[in-house]
């Protein structure tokens, strides 16, 4: 990682820019594959399979059968790992139901609320070499607690038709309805368009590839709703002179490891704590399936030395990391200060990677700087906020005239009319 020192605060923008993340260029062959998809439905699909996959094969939806058989690749500790994540992330999810409340505004007129599921979901599970399996448990989890009447899910499959078995188990354990072996653009343009095969849905959940997340944003414009704008994942770890240097790199390396277009950001104000970091960083890397993907992540990465913990903060806060770790003395206080994070992560105890499996936050959450004003999915991604109203003959006389009122300053008169015509009965 490049090491700054006290840089001075006008240039913190220049530092905390991250990897290019600009997909227009992308946005023509999308636009051709999900148009092929949209007017030829399967044909296209197996056709960019083949093309993508190396699986060119007309059956894309996964039997019971080789769910059966999946299962029984998946060890029993795996399987025993699996099913505590989930009794977590079930936990955690269930306790953001929101109870119903009818409120008076006055007397007379009743509104409430109430939390309808999305109908018809998908979900894109990344496939090749980083099955997310884990993934599955973040999006299909709180889609069944929402009570989503159909929830289909696309992963790739590798050249002979075959999905990673824990990918498979994890589906069939939470009861996904449908899975098909079909990845890339043209899941997303099956699962927006639907085919004879594979269903229409009315929202899309996943990450994926440039080519997924530039499909998903073009397909967002008029056709479907996505989760969320998606880029390279990123760790922002905070840390002062009580954290542990193995505990920092480990932490940074996690997120490294994703990918060359990933980015994690270093900041302390321990100056001896950069060094011992970088050289923790130096050996843990060594060790790593993954080196070459987080040496190039590494490459866009900083360490930076900062005069105090209201600096870090103010650091922390602007770029708005995916996830935020709190590598600190007293990190429940300082998380209190922060406004501006995907997913926070207090103590030296508490590293990232149990946000990405196991304690029952979810994992999808916002990057490249979206944690200003967008939240990690949860369960009202799977949900939608109906209002209802009720007024009474006596309400209505009481706040008829305020919108008789108000109608006729915009210049409404039908909308003045459908109160009035109301009013005029009650009145005789």
């Amino acid at each position: 990682m490049k090491v700054f020192i006290r840089p001075k605060i006008e240039e913190w923008p220049l530092l905390l820019q991250r990897p290019e993340n600009d997909l227009s260029d992308l946005f023509a062959t999308v636009q051709s594959i999900l148009f092929e998809i949209k007017t030829k439905g399967d044909e296209a699909i197996i056709k960019y399979s083949k093309q993508f996959d190396g699986y060119g094969s007309p059956v894309m939806q996964v039997s019971q059968s080789e769910i059966d058989k999946a299962c029984m690749l998946v060890s029993n500790e795996l399987k025993d790992a699996i099913l505590k994540a989930k009794q977590n992330i079930e936990t955690f999810h269930k306790s953001q139901r929101i109870k119903t409340t009818v409120i008076e505004t006055q007397p007379g007129v009743r509104c409430w609320q109430e939390s309808v599921a999305i109908e018809k979901v998908g979900l894109y599970i990344p496939g090749g070499t980083a099955p997310l399996f884990s993934t599955v448990l973040m999006l299909a989890i709180p889609a069944k607690i929402a009570g989503c009447k159909q929830i289909i899910l696309c992963t790739p499959p590798n050249n002979k038709g075959e999905i990673n078995p824990a990918i498979l188990y994890a589906a069939n354990l939470i009861g996904v309805d449908k899975i098909y072996k079909i990845g890339g653009v043209q899941a997303i343009g099956a699962m927006t368009y639907g085919t004879d095969t594979v269903p229409a849905v009315s929202k899309i959940f996943g990450p994926g590839n440039k080519y997924v997340t530039a499909a998903k944003q073009w397909v967002s414009l008029k056709d479907v709703a996505i989760d969320m704008p998606a880029g390279p994942s990123e760790v922002l770890v905070m840390a002062d002179e009580s954290a542990d240097a193995a505990y920092v790199a480990a932490d940074l390396l996690s997120q490294a490891e994703h990918g060359a277009d990933s980015q994690v950001i270093f900041i302390t104000t321990s100056e001896h704590l950069v060094t011992e970091v970088n050289n923790e960083i130096d050996l843990q890397l060594n060790q790593l399936p993954r080196k070459d993907a987080a040496m190039g992540a590494l490459g866009n990465s900083r360490a930076i030395l900062l005069n105090s913990l209201d600096e870090m903060i103010e650091l922390s806060n602007s770029y708005a990391p995916e996830h935020l770790i709190l590598a600190l003395n007293d990190a429940e206080k300082v998380a209190q200060k922060i406004t501006n994070a995907g997913s926070v992560f207090i103590g030296h105890y508490t590293p990232e990677s149990a946000g990405d499996y196991a304690s029952g936050t979810n994992h999808t959450l916002p990057t490249h700087g979206y944690a200003k004003a967008y939240s990690g999915v949860n369960l009202d991604s799977f949900i939608r906020k109906i209002t209802f109203q009720h007024i009474t003959p006596e309400g209505l006389k009481d706040i008829g005239p305020v919108i008789e009122k108000m109608a006729e300053a915009e210049l409404l008169e039908a909308h003045k009319n459908a109160v009035t015509l109301r009013l005029a009965k009650l009145n005789q």
